[in-house]
């Protein structure tokens, strides 16, 4: 089970229990490793006076970094929460606008973008919209680029096998014996199958990055209550899952752990038929 593949069933819902605590989602939330946005430069063409439309801006994790590289950004952001966070966030930059509209609806300007930029949003985007509006979006040779981020076996080993007991007990919809897959083991050619379907962009480079950030016990648990799958559980069996996980970290890890992301950059380039 991927972290950026949300039960299509649920997944208008889940996107937006985001917005009940904005502040918290940008105290809590990690933003992304530098390395990604040289990156973007290389194989997306983002840099100075580049024409970026960001898709599910959140409260700016992205949008600030691709801010200081010298971008023109339109950032659309559904809950009205998380774009008044980034307007806070972006205030310093005059060539930052925050729309809050969901991406499906919004009438695109007639203006074309240089890029479309998603970072761990654009599996909340309706799939049967998402693809054709951003190609619409885009010049001839635009790029979209999506950011999607996993959490893969590595840091605290130990520590993720066993909290699964305290997901079993609490959250019923947990698989048994879940386990964490290995950065190597995560397949995303979903993606580029999705983007060949579309006939609409070339093919996908992938970029991966692997990190880690070590968390006190509250931090994690701050973390957890920001994800979407979390906040959607009864609130008895949420606070449940919480106390049980903190009591682990606290008795037999010294209070903190270790948690290993993978972050993952897919880029495609429209072809020039289509604009």
């Amino acid at each position: 089970m991927r972290d950026d593949t949300p039960d299509e069933t649920r997944r208008v819902h889940l996107s937006r229990t985001f917005d009940e605590d904005a502040e918290l989602y940008d105290r809590a939330r990690p933003g992304y490793p530098p390395q990604l946005f040289d990156d973007l430069t290389e194989v997306a063409g983002i840099g100075p006076g580049c024409r970026v439309l960001e898709v599910g801006a959140g409260t700016g994790k992205a949008t600030l970094p691709l801010a200081e590289l010298g971008c023109r950004i339109t950032a659309v952001e559904l809950g009205a929460d998380m774009a008044a966070v980034a307007r806070r966030n972006l205030a310093g930059f005059e060539t930052v606008e925050i729309v809050t509209a969901d991406f499906e609806t919004w009438p695109l300007p007639e203006e074309p973008f240089d890029a479309v930029v998603s970072a761990t949003a654009f599996h909340w985007i309706d799939p049967a919209v998402r693809m054709a509006k951003a190609a619409d979006a885009l010049r001839p040779g635009g790029a979209l680029a999506v950011v999607a981020t996993q959490h893969v076996a590595g840091g605290s080993e130990e520590f993720f096998v066993a909290v699964q007991n305290c997901y079993e007990r609490f959250d019923p919809a947990t698989p048994p014996a879940l386990r964490l897959p290995s950065a190597e083991d995560v397949d995303t050619s979903d993606h580029a199958d999705e983007v060949a379907r579309s006939g609409r962009f070339g093919p996908v480079i992938f970029r991966r990055y692997e990190w880690d950030l070590t968390y006190t016990t509250a931090e994690y648990l701050e973390v957890l209550r920001t994800y979407s799958g979390h906040r959607a559980l009864p609130p008895q069996a949420r606070e449940g899952l919480l106390e049980c996980i903190a009591k682990l970290i606290d008795r037999r890890y010294g209070g903190r752990v270790t948690k290993r992301y993978l972050t993952e950059l897919r880029a495609s380039r429209t072809t020039a038929a289509f604009r």
